[in-house]
């Protein structure tokens, strides 16, 4: 029977295989330190295979390099053996929600979420560390290589030496930081759809750095410009730099296939649309080109003569008296005038009255686009003011990003009838989320979210943070952003749900979350480094379960390394005596019990699941071990068969 391998995805040998199929001959085999054979790519063949000339040696290219790429690289792709807790009591409507918190550092979380939603987010959104001197930045282990980080990794990291504050004074202040947004955006890559975006809030102190690394990780040709949006705060003061009131978000789609979505039109908006007839609302426009690229040698064919009422042939001249051009061909003007979209209009000029041609445009055709500034929207401070009402007046949080400056991301970038997934590694105070669940009892969407945020402890020399402590110690929970994050999702949901009382009842307006939390893997070490258990300790390791792991958290390993959803619903029913969990019906049904018979068995076959998995030492003995893959083929062969 084969078993699930229960850890992270191995991109660098999931790389090598993809280069395999496309050049073959530069597959090399090699050993390692322990003398085992695996493969690797000859790289000088392989720069050969991408060349139209000879390569001999190193050459000049325009290239991002910084101290520390490499080992950046490294630690991207290599995997680790963690998992995913369920955590029900933290959760809200764990079983119905499609929503998820997931607790802990967000390179693991990146790592484990690579197989199951490998190319399956539509929109993600960061807010990381402006890298101003002050904050806090992620402390990766570059100093090891991909084996020595994979059996590392099998153990849980003290969330005190994941964060350093990367002061001015670091010789690698700016390396530091993009090495840390490398890694990251490289995973962050493989998650979005084709037609995806990625949307990365940044301060004017590294937006060169970033859109040099988001040049290398999505490609140049994918970026979709940056927006400037007023903080409404001023950062900095004295004359020996000017004063901030601006942060920026680059925007770099996954391929051409990403288009932005139009906003929905305001009261103003609607308001210059003066004009009306038996078709509805509508407004004209100069047929004549104006503004930039106007004039005839711009676009030849688009200047030509169009018929007055009277009969009169009119070319597009500027009212300095050059040639200029109309906005459409001449095809397309026919076809606007058989669908009775031109207006002509009689205009004073000169003393005496002359024809003019225009467009007309209708309210209900009408799409309104976003530009690259964004001066409509309350800053800072109001969005601080609306997250100290949710906790009751207290100030919890610096620096929280508008509400509906994510909601407006969220219109241009995502489906509302469609179940678009928004994904926030960088969590912070939890706006993301919530615009998301906001958003959706706007339109009636149906969006989900996936944010991730580490349990950063709170800090008593810090003001705010003070108050953060005595918030979290008055409602009873750990002392760490995470938990700052939740209860507000916990009490935003509530204020939505309210608000939305009356049409709550026939909508599908999802408020919840499934909270899950990174850890060690929910196999003992021996799993995963059989070789360094002595034989005199073997007899310890018959049961490769780690102590306190219950059968759900088994389940959700189960689900990550099989790449199943992690919101699908669960559910249980009892077979012959066993608890049997049963995913999306009969996507999955995983038994981890004691003494499974082959009775037992088929009963459970008879529910023709797709996937079905046990513990390997689950089995009543080593005959019925050996006949459960039998019982499958006959009763439901379609059923694929695992252990763990």
């Amino acid at each position: 029977m084969e078993k699930l391998k229960l850890h992270s995805l191995d991109l660098t040998q999931a790389n090598i295989e993809k280069l395999a199929q496309i050049f073959p001959n530069c597959v090399a085999e090699a050993h390692d330190s322990n003398g085992i054979v695996k493969k690797g790519i000859d790289f000088d063949l392989l720069r050969q295979e991408l060349s139209t000339s000879i390569i001999e040696g190193p050459q000049e290219r325009y290239q991002l390099n910084w101290p520390g790429k490499r080992e950046a690289l490294l630690t991207a792709n290599a995997p680790i053996a963690k998992t995913l807790r369920p955590s029900r009591d933290e959760s809200v409507n764990f079983d119905g929600t499609q929503n998820l918190f997931i607790e802990g550092d967000n390179l693991d979380a990146l790592k484990l979420l690579q197989e199951t939603y490998l190319n399956k987010v539509k929109m993600i959104y960061i807010d990381p560390p402006y890298n101003t001197g002050n904050d806090f930045i992620y402390e990766d282990d570059f100093a090891e290589d991909a084996e020595a980080y994979f059996f590392r990794s099998n153990q849980k990291d003290e969330v005190g030496n994941r964060l350093i504050t990367n002061l001015e004074s670091n010789g690698k202040f700016h390396s530091d930081w993009v090495s840390m947004m490398y890694s990251r955006l490289k995973l962050a890559r493989n998650l979005l759809q084709d037609k995806g975006v990625i949307f990365i809030s940044i301060g004017d102190e590294e937006l060169h750095s970033l859109r040099k690394i988001g040049d290398e990780v999505f490609g140049e040709s994918n970026y979709r410009g940056t927006i400037s949006r007023a903080t409404g705060t001023r950062m900095g003061s004295g004359n020996t730099k000017i004063s901030s009131e601006l942060d920026f978000i680059a925007i770099y789609a996954k391929s051409a296939a990403f288009e932005f979505l139009s906003l929905p039109m305001s009261a103003a908006d609607i308001s210059i649309y003066d004009q009306e007839d038996d078709r509805g609302k509508y407004l004209t426009r100069s047929l004549r080109r104006t503004g930039g690229e106007n004039r005839r040698e711009d676009r030849p064919t688009m200047f030509y003569p169009v018929k007055s009422p009277e009969g009169e042939l009119i070319y597009p001249i500027a009212p300095e008296g050059w040639e200029s051009r109309w906005v459409c061909s001449k095809e397309k003007y026919e076809e606007m005038l058989k669908d009775g979209l031109i207006e002509w209009k009689q205009v004073k000029k000169d003393g005496s009255l002359r024809w003019q041609v225009y467009q007309k445009h209708y309210i209900g055709e009408a799409q309104k686009f976003t530009s690259n500034l964004w001066n409509d929207i309350e800053g800072n401070k109001k969005a601080t003011r609306d997250l100290n009402q949710i906790f009751d007046g207290k100030k919890v949080f610096d620096h929280p990003k508008p509400l509906e400056l994510l909601g407006k991301l969220i219109q241009i970038a995502t489906n509302p009838e469609q179940a678009d997934i928004v994904l926030d590694f960088f969590s912070g105070s939890g706006t993301t989320a919530h615009a998301v669940m906001n958003q959706n009892s706007i339109d009636a969407g149906n969006r989900r979210f996936i944010c991730v945020q580490l349990p950063e402890s709170l800090v008593e020399d810090n003001k705010t943070q003070q108050v953060a402590l005595k918030f979290c110690d008055e409602i009873g929970k750990p002392r760490n952003i995470a938990e700052i994050c939740k209860e507000r999702l916990r009490r935003a949901g509530n204020t939505i749900k309210n608000d939305n009382a009356v049409k709550e009842a026939d909508s599908k307006l999802d408020v919840g979350f499934r909270v899950l939390k990174i850890d060690s893997s929910n196999m003992k070490d021996v799993f995963y480094n059989p070789d360094a258990v002595s034989q005199d300790l073997l007899s310890d390791q018959v049961n490769n379960i780690r102590e306190g792991r219950t059968s759900e958290d088994l389940l959700f390993q189960v689900l990550l390394d099989w790449g199943v959803d992690l919101a699908l619903p669960v559910n249980q029913k009892i077979i012959a005596g066993k608890t049997v969990y049963f995913v999306d019906g009969n996507a999955l049904a995983a038994c981890f019990e004691e003494g499974i018979s082959e009775d037992f068995v088929k009963l459970l076959a008879k529910n023709e699941p797709l996937r079905v998995v046990f513990r390997d030492t689950s089995f009543a003995s080593d005959s019925v071990k050996i006949n459960v893959e039998q019982i499958f083929k006959l009763i439901s062969p379609t059923t694929e068969v695992r252990a763990i």
